[in-house]
């Protein structure tokens, strides 16, 4: 690994002397519940965070282990891998989470000294060690970061009256994205209650202010449904409720003109790190985009992934494209965009769940022709006009995010290899 030229006073550490390193538990599936102690895997270490999420593992409590909880300033590392895009991957916990434990391809790395937590952090997160650890972990088919490797993986470590100004400037922003994340969680959870209370129990408010089922009302069956669902509701197709249905598709790459521009290039890992979706890993050029005209997405349009891992869903932020990956609708009104949002995920959710696997392939027509109960447009339009304001505050927090991540991104690099100090 090559250093850098450091300032008078600093010096290179091994990773392996800052911190502790904790096994991840390994559990028999057989034990598996749905309460209890929640185990998070590879795919909960997103973003430097751990993000919890609706299919995570729990575990008895007789599998609790204090020592492989998590504690802030615990840094957690995905260890052992098949995907070489997710090895070396860390996230830092912000907060005690100590009903939470991590699963057997994952460790811990905890700071021997907590005032030293923040920096390793940032390193942890640097395209520096990620290219490192990329280069002396990657196998064949399974990827493993082993004690030599965290051995080999040097910190420049600064004088001790500075190591504290940086250590503030990082985990102010950090904990400013933790906490921006943590309120869209919350901003998302709350409207999701709202619609589990109106169109999963069938409480929403009746002619007298009343919730609807619990105070008696008519429930009739659906045959097309197969359930009872409230008198005067129906079944309607995706495409009967929204009709404009976009298909992606990926402009040429042999052309490179048709790439690198401004034009976000929607994939289903950009999904998965943002529910609106503003800033991709791939962006196209006004000529790739516009070689595809009918394939623009407007903001505010629904994309969800069918093919590959299908039912991964989420919002564009500005005038985008997707991969043939992703089936997006775009709305003619406005006040389907919340219903739809929720009644595609628990779909999903239901319909993963039922057959014990994730769905790998969905066409458009298989897509536009998922049914779903169809309630009456005034109460549509009153559930949208609540939850509305809940999605434009999340929409707004996620633009403030990257400015933060992007301020914490620039700045840290000259922070931590001494080009730039603070006063």
């Amino acid at each position: 690994m090559k250093n850098f030229s450091l300032p008078v006073g600093w010096r290179y550490v091994s990773l392996l002397d800052l911190v502790d390193v904790i096994g991840g538990v390994a559990y028999n599936p057989n034990d598996i519940t749905n309460k209890g102690i929640r185990i998070v895997r590879g795919g909960n270490i997103q973003d430097n965070i751990v993000k919890l999420k609706d299919d995570d593992v729990y575990l008895p409590l007789s599998y609790k282990n204090d020592n492989n909880s998590l504690y802030k300033g615990d840094i957690v590392l995905v260890a052992s891998t098949g995907s070489v895009e997710a090895l070396g991957r860390t996230a830092t916990v912000w907060e005690d989470m100590k009903d939470v434990q991590i699963g057997a391809f994952l460790r811990i790395l905890r700071p021997k000294q907590k005032q030293y937590a923040a920096f390793i952090s940032a390193w942890l997160s640097s395209d520096h060690y990620l290219k490192y650890i990329k280069q002396v972990a990657k196998g064949t088919s399974i990827n493993n970061i082993g004690q030599t490797h965290l051995q080999g993986f040097k910190i420049p470590i600064p004088l001790e009256s500075e190591i504290d100004s940086i250590s503030h400037v990082y985990s102010s922003l950090s904990s400013k994205i933790a906490l921006n994340r943590a309120i869209n969680r919350n901003l998302e959870a709350l409207a999701k209650q709202l619609y589990d209370y109106w169109f999963v129990q069938f409480d929403f408010p009746d002619e007298n202010g009343r919730p609807y089922k619990s105070s008696g009302g008519k429930m009739v069956w659906n045959e097309v449904l197969k359930r009872e669902v409230p008198e005067g509701w129906n079944c309607k197709t995706i495409n009967e409720i929204e009709s404009c249905i976009i298909t992606g598709k990926t402009p040429p790459t042999a052309d490179e003109m048709n790439y690198g521009g401004t034009i976000p290039f929607i994939t289903i890992d950009d999904i998965r790190q943002s529910l609106f979706v503003y800033s991709t890993e791939r962006t196209l050029s006004k000529k790739g985009a516009d070689s595809q005209m009918k394939k623009y997405l407007p903001k505010g349009s629904l994309c969800c992934s069918c093919i590959g891992t299908v039912g991964i869903i989420g919002f564009v932020g500005k005038k985008s494209q997707t991969n043939q990956q992703i089936n997006s609708i775009i709305f003619h009104e406005d006040f389907h965009r919340e219903f739809l949002f929720f009644s595609l995920k628990m779909y999903f959710q239901y319909a993963n769940a039922k057959t014990g696997n994730i769905l790998s392939n969905m066409n458009k027509e298989e897509f536009s022709a998922i049914k779903m109960m169809y309630p009456s447009i005034d109460l549509l339009k009153t559930f949208h006009n609540l939850v509305m304001p809940l999605f434009q505050q999340i929409d707004s927090n996620i633009v403030e995010l990257q400015c933060l991540i992007k301020q914490r991104d620039e700045l840290l690099p000259l922070l931590m290899n001494g080009q730039v100090t603070i006063e």
